[in-house]
């Protein structure tokens, strides 16, 4: 009977370590990491160019997904008007307005690889060109190399 008793124990204390040791060692799986000394994403800084009376904020979302920002200052009316001034496009005019084929010197040739500038006001895409575009206070532009 002491045999029995000195087995059942064993056996006890055998699966009361296993228990605790899985627990223990599966305690952080999937876990976030602790990165109490992070700090929050630098925020990209705008960079001045142009000059002018009015200012409005442009960005460039390129073909690896990098953007970058600028405050183009200019005495433009039109965004497409402004942006040819200050050399951040280039492009050729049709009947249909101005067709975006370079911003910020990366070329999107739709031809060779389906790939185009589309253009946005407040992050929706515009329903109008952006030598159609009037520059209103208060709103961003954007071209945002896109893929078909």
């Amino acid at each position: 009977m002491k045999k029995q008793t000195f087995k059942l124990f064993t056996v006890l204390i055998a699966v009361a370590l296993i228990a605790v040791m899985a627990l223990t060692g599966c305690s952080n799986r999937g876990a976030p990491p602790n990165h109490t000394n992070s700090s929050p994403p630098e925020e990209i800084k705008a960079t001045d160019i142009g000059e002018g009376a009015t200012a409005f904020p442009f960005e460039v979302k390129d073909d690896k997904g990098v953007v970058q920002k600028y405050s183009v200052h200019t005495d433009e009316e039109t965004v497409g008007a402004a942006l040819l001034a200050v050399g951040l496009v280039e492009g050729e005019t049709s009947a249909y307005g101005l067709y975006v084929k370079s911003v910020n010197g990366l070329r999107a040739d739709y031809d060779a690889d389906g790939a185009y500038w589309e253009f946005h006001v407040n992050g929706v895409m515009a329903a109008e060109g952006a030598d159609s575009t009037d520059i209103e206070q208060g709103k961003t532009y954007a071209f945002i190399y896109t893929k078909a």
